[in-house]
């Protein structure tokens, strides 16, 4: 009896396997070739590792898309595979049913399932690397890895900015900083209510277009220190003032930004993510990237 004919989708979802796992032993040996102690050698390792990974994805991706660009009745036919085969004589195959043991049954249909499970896995390789999180997480990570750094990730509650401002901040030690997410809305909040003429002229009403009133800017100083309203530029530049201290938001698509640049401090670091959740914007903070050349395998 033939065997279970598999899908390209299963074949390429198998390749792509193999190919990760070629990549993990090849990143390993790269490990064990360098002494711990050149520490230089490590770093340069440690883009070395993210270029291959990048690469690795990004051939994956194509090889995805190229399969998925097949017509839909080419598709079909693959898919159905021996299902779909016709039988000129009815009768005799009638009768080679008839003689399958219920072993085989099993067999057929335990081989039917890994199938399916197959095809499963194929569609969410697909959605996975097709996603927009997914690639801007790619850029994210490699512009990170040329600065040693990589993403820490901060929960998205409408806090994240000032969270990942604290976490930030916490990592700093800084001698008296302000860290907790209530003082640094409610420090945010105060500093524009007292410079009105610096931020009142960049807000406007949506529906009407006109530049806030005085009773809706104090309005939405209230919802910056009282709710979880999402930290944009604004309350970057406001923060930047209260902290003394400069902010680089690294963007996937874009150059950094930097505010505060007045102040003559190492900067905060910030990720900014159009395509992190569900909602959309978020931030995040960064940490240190960890060496690989010293990292177990997972």
């Amino acid at each position: 009896m033939e065997g279970i004919v598999e899908t390209p989708e299963e074949q390429l979802a198998k390749q792509h396997r193999k190919e990760k796992k070629d990549m993990q032993a090849k990143i390993q040996s790269m490990k064990n070739a360098i002494p711990k102690n050149d520490k230089k050698r490590r770093k340069q390792l440690t883009e070395e590792i993210a270029k291959i990974e990048a690469d690795l994805s990004q051939k994956h991706e194509e090889e995805l898309m190229q399969l998925q660009s097949t017509t839909d009745t080419e598709v079909e036919e693959v898919l159905n595979g021996v299902e779909t085969m016709k039988v000129d004589d009815g009768e005799e195959e009638e009768g080679k049913q008839s003689r399958v043991t219920k072993a085989q049954k099993r067999r057929d249909k335990k081989a039917a399932q890994e199938k399916e499970r197959e095809s499963r896995i194929a569609e969410a390789e697909v959605q996975n690397l097709q996603g927009v999180r997914h690639q801007e997480g790619l850029k994210l990570a490699q512009k990170l890895a040329q600065q040693q750094l990589q993403i820490k990730e901060i929960s998205s509650d409408g806090h994240c900015m000032y969270r990942a401002i604290e976490d930030q901040l916490a990592q700093r030690s800084e001698p008296g900083s302000v860290t907790s997410v209530k003082d640094l809305r409610s420090s945010t909040a105060e500093r524009m209510r007292g410079h009105a003429d610096d931020f009142l002229p960049f807000l406007t009403n949506t529906n009407t277009g006109d530049m806030y009133t005085t009773d809706e800017f104090e309005k939405y100083c209230s919802d910056v220190e009282h709710t979880a309203a999402w930290g944009g530029q604004l309350e970057l530049r406001a923060l930047t003032q209260v902290l003394q201290l400069p902010v680089a938001v690294i963007q996937a698509d874009s150059a950094t930004i930097k505010i505060g640049e007045e102040f003559d401090s190492e900067p905060i670091t910030l990720v900014y993510m159009r395509h992190a959740y569900g909602l959309g914007e978020h931030y995040n903070s960064v940490e240190v990237l960890k060496d690989p050349a010293n990292a177990e395998d997972s």
